[in-house]
């Protein structure tokens, strides 16, 4: 910043003997420090970040052109509604309401019991976002803790029993437990199968 000098013009008479002080009035130049606070402003309205972005990661198999046939007992499906209600089943059984808290227990119970599990989800199109973002975080948990478990049953971290250049990774990829699941659209014959379930319950 720069700054001038300027002398005040005296005033007044003499007070006998006494000298009158002199006063210095500086003058600041203030344009300079405007310049810095606009490059500052402009600065931080470029770099800084207001909301990080949001990505969920999500494994997807290898393209193949193959089918594969998967038997009904081995497919538990999950049915979410437009107002985020859950139903699930096993093959062709009439789906079971249940409630949202109860899915982990759900799924980890299954997968236990039967180790050829595979998970069809269906949502409905008028679902909250939120609910299938809830159930891929509850699959990526259970995975990550049936893991965990395996790995402190052979004696490794979780970090070592994912990483690829362990001598044991082939031994530990033989045990790795990976989450089957697939997502379909909603449908006619789905919303049929949900009103037949109400309507045995009196519709509730």
């Amino acid at each position: 910043m720069g700054g001038a000098v300027a002398q005040r013009p005296q005033g007044g008479k003499k007070q006998g003997l006494r000298r009158p002080k002199r006063r210095i009035a500086i003058l600041i130049d203030m344009t300079p420090m405007v310049d810095i606070a606009f490059l500052l402003l402009i600065f931080y309205m470029v770099t800084t970040v207001f909301s990080m972005p949001q990505a969920m990661e999500v494994n997807l198999p290898p393209a193949t052109e193959d089918q594969l046939k998967i038997k009904e007992s081995n497919v538990l499906t999950v049915h979410i509604d437009e107002e985020s209600n859950f139903y699930w089943n096993i093959g062709r059984e009439l789906p079971v309401p249940m409630k949202t808290d109860s899915l982990r227990t759900l799924l980890v119970d299954q997968n236990k019991e039967n180790a050829k599990l595979n998970t069809l989800i269906i949502i409905h199109k008028d679902a909250r976002y939120k609910t299938m973002v809830d159930i891929l975080d509850e699959i990526d948990l259970i995975e990550r803790s049936f893991n965990a478990v395996t790995a402190e049953e052979m004696g490794v971290t979780p970090r070592e029993f994912k990483d690829p250049s362990h001598d044991r990774y082939a031994e530990f990829r033989a045990k790795k437990f990976s989450y089957r699941y697939a997502m379909s659209p909603w449908e006619d014959r789905d919303s049929r199968i949900i009103d037949k379930v109400l309507s045995q319950q009196g519709g509730e």
